[in-house]
């Protein structure tokens, strides 16, 4: 099993400059690099300084540049906000620019917040079509000469200017939870993306099922890699273990506030939680999170992740956003790296 970073930038308060949140991403992808880690992933976010990523191609360039061997995949960019000519062909000029390292994610999105401002009226059952029509269109665009009458583009013959660097263009990843999306995904000669949200290891089991049901249904096709996205903490000790159910806990009850969009937004920034409201959200909690999350010293996180790996999974996504200190996500990711890799060398 590989194992990688997914990382953005996170501003929770006005206080935090920019750039150096920035300066502080780039360092965690550099010890992931570093560190022998395959593979860096960051994402499409907009208006949103809970996830501060409008454009993760123009990361990924920058990271090419400050990093030796990992590969850099976005993860992901959201599809209904491309056109499939404008995303062929700036992913192949990144392709270019990073010398072949590129991986492709591609998800529908989550947030109503980002599709009300960018897609007014697009449901989450329109912008999965879009995402249906818009990976084939890729990947015929980097063929050439692709026709597209579709529902949401056409367009005439049209090849990609320029090619990707890699033969057959970056491996595309699409973010996958249904058995359609599995289905397409494969159907499509794409990798799967997982994430499992609030029901721990019976949720990362369900979604490895759902991918290997998908691959005997098309058994026609090679079988693509699985990656798992999980947030990890390795953490010194009980009492570290703790505070970082406690710091994911107040973090996946910011996520849940954005998700739901109702709460104000100022300036990019959510109307902070009191502590009432977090302690009374109906299944977000410090044990929730001991439970259904990757965190714990290295034994046991070596344990967890030896069962994924049995499940299947071939490659692990670290996802290290979490509110907490850039010195507690350091010190975490340097754990990871110098006391669970080693066992799966």
């Amino acid at each position: 099993m590989k194992f990688s970073l997914f990382a953005h930038m996170e501003r929770i308060s006005e206080s935090q400059d920019q750039r150096q949140l920035y300066k502080e991403f780039v360092e965690l992808c550099q010890i992931a690099d570093e560190g022998g880690m395959h593979a860096v992933w960051t994402g499409e976010h907009h208006g949103m300084n809970f996830t501060i990523a409008p454009n993760p191609l123009l990361n990924l360039v920058d990271l090419a540049r400050q990093t030796k061997n990992v590969r850099l995949g976005t993860g992901t960019v959201i599809a209904p906000f491309w056109h499939p000519i404008r995303l062929a062909g700036e992913a192949a000029m990144v392709d270019i620019m990073t010398d072949g390292r590129l991986e492709l994610g591609i998800a529908r999105g989550a947030y109503n917040f980002e599709y009300e401002r960018l897609r007014p009226g697009m449901d989450a059952w329109e912008a999965g079509q879009r995402m249906r029509e818009l990976v084939p269109a890729v990947k015929g665009l980097w063929k050439g000469d692709h026709v597209l009458e579709g529902e949401f583009n056409s367009y005439p013959a049209t090849t990609s200017a320029p090619l990707p660097l890699q033969q057959d263009g970056p491996p595309i990843w699409v973010a996958a939870r249904d058995p359609n999306s599995h289905e397409f995904a494969i159907a499509n000669g794409c990798n799967v993306q997982v994430t499992p949200l609030w029901k721990g290891d019976e949720e990362v089991r369900h979604l490895a099922e759902t991918f290997d049901a998908a691959c005997t249904k098309f058994a026609d096709k090679p079988r693509p890699k699985l990656m798992l996205l999980m947030h990890t903490y390795v953490a010194d000790g009980d009492g570290d273990a703790q505070q970082a159910a406690e710091e994911l806990n107040r973090f996946y009850n910011y996520f849940g506030a954005w998700f739901m969009n109702k709460r104000e937004i100022r300036k990019g920034l959510i109307k902070e939680l009191t502590e009432e409201e977090i302690a009374a959200h109906p299944f977000y909690s410090p044990e929730a999170m001991s439970r259904d999350l990757v965190i714990g010293e290295p034994g046991a996180v070596i344990d967890r992740l030896k069962s994924y790996q049995a499940m299947g999974y071939d490659e692990y996504a670290f996802w290290i956003d979490s509110g907490m200190s850039f010195e507690r996500k350091k010190a975490s990711l340097e754990r990871f790296i110098s006391d669970v890799m080693p066992a799966f060398a």
